[in-house]
């Protein structure tokens, strides 16, 4: 069984519907990606799977138990955490202060220094700007410090939503290395990304969103090679 499974679900803002019947899954200790073009829905998708929004149909089930209706924090504390699109920082406190921020449900709160250590080391710019107010930070710092904040929630699935925007070529690679690894941890990880060809280069299984419908789905090293994602997607 998926450790993560949403099944036709649909939903939207006010009057306007903008999912239709999507569905997904992820497998325990994979790097799932879900991509598409800008305004096709992956945002609310992410939304509603965490809580934000709550669904107008369909199910959402983590690890056996229907989530579908459950509040965002609830699925934080379950092991759920989402890493949002523009980072979400609490700009005025330091980095180090943003990192405790993560560490706030109960089974993270334990693990806090572990989790801080295996930031640090992932990310050892943001041990050197610890005491420094995280909205100082360049763009990419900032991104890090989102990424590890997330980390220390200790998240059993860790969701990122447009990791790589607005970003310099060499933060990405950096970036992206770091889901490599914690991948290699055990994390189940969810991307959503408009980089399609670099998301797909490192993911497990990937699915394209189109029009708030799954469109294509497969292995990654499948989709990269699909005509139809090379066409729509990458430009070739």
């Amino acid at each position: 069984m998926a450790l993560l499974e949403i099944q036709d679900v649909t939903s939207g803002y006010g009057d306007v519907q903008i999912l239709w019947g999507s569905t997904m899954s992820l497998e325990r200790g994979k790097l799932t990606c879900l991509v598409g073009g800008n305004g096709v829905g992956k945002t609310t998708l992410l939304r509603t799977v965490m809580g934000l929004i709550r669904p107008w149909g369909g199910t959402v089930t983590f690890d056996g138990q229907d989530v579908s209706k459950l509040p965002a924090y609830t699925k934080a504390e379950m092991g759920l955490v989402l890493v949002p699109e523009g980072r979400q920082l609490f700009t005025d406190m330091t980095v180090y202060e943003n990192l405790e921020m993560g560490a706030t449900n109960q089974h993270s709160r334990p693990n806090f220094r572990k989790n801080l250590d295996r930031v640090y080391e992932m990310f050892p710019r943001l041990k050197e700007r610890s005491g420094q107010k995280s909205g100082t930070l360049s763009g990419g710092e900032q991104q890090m410090l989102a990424v590890a904040r997330g980390i220390m929630a200790d998240p059993t699935i860790l969701i990122i939503d447009e990791l790589s925007l607005g970003l310099a070529p060499v933060l990405v690679l950096q970036l992206f290395d770091s889901l490599k690894l914690l991948r290699s941890e055990g994390i189940t990880l969810l991307l959503v990304e408009q980089n399609v060809q670099l998301a797909l280069a490192i993911s497990d299984y990937g699915y394209v969103l189109a029009e708030g419908k799954i469109e294509l789905e497969g292995p990654a090293r499948k989709l990269i090679k699909d005509k139809h994602v090379r066409a729509a997607y990458l430009g070739l």
